[in-house]
């Protein structure tokens, strides 16, 4: 099942499902930044979600997909933020025990909000190995379900669920983008956009220092992220093979974006529209801020991932 590649009845299943656990984000918009660009921008605003971030809704719908006995041993998961933080949430509101590992280095914050929300945390060192072999024990002890990130069928019909209803909402828009990490959210965003109108352009949004996505949507062969150095900390982690082959086969394109302007776009949000947003959030816009010719006078929808930025190492 994991491995299955979701259909827009899919997500539209997982909007069921998710609806009465969820927020129903809005959407906003600014006249100054769309002044400043020349572009009508739409901002689906995933900050006011429950745990900060899109996330919850994937984790609600992979928490609220398995059996009774699946649930009573509880889900794992190893994450350095905000699904860590979905997962832990969407774990106690069914009343069941979610098992977290997180790297040391996670931010301050990231950590408080997964101790918050009840779960049980293993730290461990930094690298994908550990992470992984920590989190094969923690299951070895526990029989806990391991929902990974992105790299699973329910998830990404959850993740899809927020593209859904900003194309509810604006059913007019010339062009959706998302940012790219693992590439949960941009694959449910793709699904969701080219199922309800043909004609959007689907683009991915990428850390030129992450760029991972990029180079392997235009190689044709998946191609992991070595050391990826950027201040957007949710985009640094490579695709699976499963986002991979969404990606493929719905995406139009993926744009980089050198980390300047991820601070400017960042920036620009908390100033102009007066909202928290993480740098991750900010990438999608960088990228309209760098190829103004390619959106001019468009209409263009946005996914504002999260808006858990570190009050404490602010860019700015």
């Amino acid at each position: 099942m994991a491995d299955k590649i979701p259909v827009y009845e899919d997500i539209i299943k997982a909007h069921q499902i998710i609806r009465p656990y969820i927020h129903r984000t809005p959407v906003l918009s600014s006249t100054g930044i769309n002044s400043m660009l020349g572009v009508d921008l739409y901002f689906k605003c995933e900050n006011f979600q429950k745990v900060g971030a899109f996330k919850f809704r994937g984790a609600t719908n992979a928490v609220r997909q398995l059996s009774s006995a699946e649930a009573k041993k509880g889900v794992a998961t190893h994450s350095s933020g905000n699904h860590a933080a979905a997962l832990s949430l969407a774990a106690r509101q069914m009343n069941i025990p979610a098992y977290i590992v997180m790297p040391e280095s996670a931010p301050a914050i990231k950590k408080k909000a997964v101790k918050g929300y009840g779960a049980e945390i293993t730290f461990c060192e930094s690298t994908l190995e550990a992470r992984e072999k920590t989190l094969e024990e923690v299951q070895k002890k526990t029989g806990a379900t391991f929902i990974h990130p992105y790299h699973n069928f329910n998830v990404i019909c959850g993740q899809g669920t927020a593209a859904k209803e900003l194309l509810e909402d604006y059913p007019d828009l010339d062009v959706v983008i998302a940012p790219v990490g693992g590439g949960g959210l941009m694959s449910g965003t793709s699904i969701a956009a080219k199922a309800i109108k043909k004609e959007p352009v689907v683009f991915g949004a990428e850390p030129l220092n992450a760029d991972d996505a990029c180079r392997s949507f235009n190689q044709g062969v998946l191609i992991p992220s070595v050391r990826p150095d950027t201040i957007a900390d949710g985009l640094l982690t490579s695709l699976s093979s499963l986002t991979f082959q969404i990606i493929k086969e719905n995406v139009d394109d993926i744009i980089t974006v050198k980390e300047e302007t991820i601070v400017a776009a960042m920036r620009m949000v908390w100033e102009r529209m007066k909202i928290v947003i993480e740098p991750s959030s900010a990438v999608p816009l960088a990228a309209v801020i760098e190829n103004k010719y390619k959106f001019d006078g468009k209409k263009v929808g946005i996914i504002i991932s999260g808006g858990n930025a570190d009050l404490d190492h602010l860019p700015f």
